[in-house]
């Protein structure tokens, strides 16, 4: 587990730089990001030339975490697990959703990387509170990050190992030409980043250079025993039993090729933000995923249901707004019943207009919304979802958990309240304390799901696509 004592520390370029490292010395690497961070997981995917799976502890249950982990780390030398915020950063004062207690759940040992800017012996005093605060967790090592120069090391490296017992395993100069720009809140997306595999290449040249490589794989090796996971409450243990505990694509429904669903998936550099655990739901679930643009194609391909993800369509919004034969052809089959399921980014681009930067963009108009774009987060943070009105993908009473993260904002909305199927118990949502715009078999949201947290989603998907695809073939 790779974590620090907050966000922009630089535990994301060390975790980059070290899978790539190892990668290199001809390690297989399962990377792993906790939270439910797209961007950074998408990096180290790249980094690790493997995708990047998501444990999140508030999205999914316990036991589904440790099978994840298990399942995608298995036949791979070591994983690398890089941690969210501060260690012991968290939504509550008893650390649930921390790293330190994903750490402690899969039994990872903790490298700490620390931001030393303008401090020396006090880190010491920093680093030895970590390990006090709680002893269940396995600080087995330290890098320093930002170091100003040798002495400035060296006070550093025989303050920390002298008074904490912890050896430190590298020391990361400032350095200057970082080729790794920031987005809001994170990374820039490996989609936008016309030269990321240069950046990850030097990352990966500069934890050789810096970091201990073989102190890192030992301490990669010295697991201790996983914790036993919460016991999987009655409804999560029927639904393991029916789909099991994670959704592999190699377990795919069997079913004739003529009956097979056709999801399209729109990815490309405005829309990016998918779990690779819910491509694996749908694929599991039976459906054929097809993969689109609207940036790169100028028709829709043949498909029986539309699966939108997030990302920023507004640095795209130019190029959106003049494909305009793929975004009638969303309209006009939205209307006639596909079923659509979007979140976030694919909420604005369903809505009938973008305003970014004083200009207007038209969108795909399925949905009576037109956005804005504040300079602050509108939404941001966990999400807890009610859904109280009748929907095509959710049952009335369903409670789910998600997260929300957007700049945009509804400047007009000609629905009415009844289009709105979801109430809010945390989080912002789309306005008023709900969530969830739905029309016919469209369904728009703010708020992303986790499929192992909802199994029951790609199920509802692909059957409504499935649904669609025998009503079609008979006209």
């Amino acid at each position: 587990m790779i974590s620090a004592l907050r966000g922009g520390s630089g535990k994301t370029i060390l975790s980059i730089g070290l899978a790539a490292a190892l990668k290199e010395r001809g390690r297989i690497v399962a990377p792993f990001k906790k939270g439910p961070d797209y961007i950074d997981a998408g990096w180290l995917a790249l980094a690790a030339g493997r995708p990047c799976y998501n444990l999140d502890t508030f999205l999914v249950p316990s036991h589904r975490i440790v099978a994840s982990y298990q399942t995608h780390g298995d036949n791979c030398d070591l994983a690398v697990v890089e941690g969210n915020r501060g260690l012991y950063d968290s939504i509550d004062p008893d650390g649930q959703t921390s790293t330190a207690e994903l750490a402690k759940l899969l039994g990872l040992p903790v490298i700490l990387c620390i931001d030393c800017t303008k401090t020396t012996r006090t880190m010491a005093a920093v680093v030895s509170g970590c390990r006090i605060f709680d002893s269940d967790v396995d600080i087995r090592a330290v890098v320093l990050n930002r170091v100003a120069g040798s002495r400035h090391e060296t006070i550093l490296r025989q303050s920390i190992e002298t008074h904490c017992g912890v050896p430190v395993i590298g020391a990361i100069p400032k350095l200057r030409g970082e080729r790794f720009p920031e987005r809001h809140m994170g990374l820039v997306p490996t989609h936008e980043h016309d030269w990321a595999a240069a950046s990850v290449e030097m990352a990966a040249q500069t934890a050789a250079r810096y970091l201990d490589l073989e102190a890192a794989e030992r301490i990669a090796s010295c697991r201790s025993e996983m914790r036993k996971p919460e016991t999987a409450p009655d409804a999560d243990a029927e639904i393991d039993a029916k789909a099991g505990p994670l959704h592999l694509s190699s377990e795919k429904t069997k079913e004739n090729p003529a009956d097979i669903p056709r999801i399209g998936v729109l990815r490309d550099s405005a829309f990016q933000f998918y779990y690779p655990e819910n491509i694996e739901a749908l694929e599991t679930a039976g459906a054929e995923i097809v993969w689109t643009s609207p940036l790169h194609e100028s028709l829709l391909p043949e498909v029986d249901a539309l699966y939108i993800g997030g990302g920023f369509p507004e640095t795209h919004a130019a190029a959106l707004a003049e494909n305009e034969t793929y975004r009638d052809r969303i309209r006009s089959l939205a209307e006639n019943g596909l079923p659509v399921y979007a979140e976030c980014g694919g909420l604005m681009y369903l809505g009938r207009s973008l305003v970014f930067e004083d200009r207007t963009f038209p969108m795909a108009g399925v949905l009576s919304v037109d956005f804005g774009f504040s300079k602050r987060p509108q939404g941001h943070g966990y999400t807890i979802v009610s859904v109280d009105r009748e929907n095509p993908f959710y049952p009335v009473g369903t409670t789910f958990r998600g997260h929300e993260f957007h700049y945009s904002s509804i400047l007009r909305f000609d629905g009415t309240a009844e289009d709105l199927v979801f109430s809010m118990e945390r989080g912002a949502g789309f306005q008023g304390g709900r969530d969830g715009v739905c029309r016919g078999n469209v369904l728009a949201t703010y708020t992303h799901i986790h499929a192992l947290g909802l199994p029951t989603w790609a199920e509802a998907l692909t059957d409504n696509a499935r649904r669609y695809r025998k009503r079609t073939a008979t006209r």
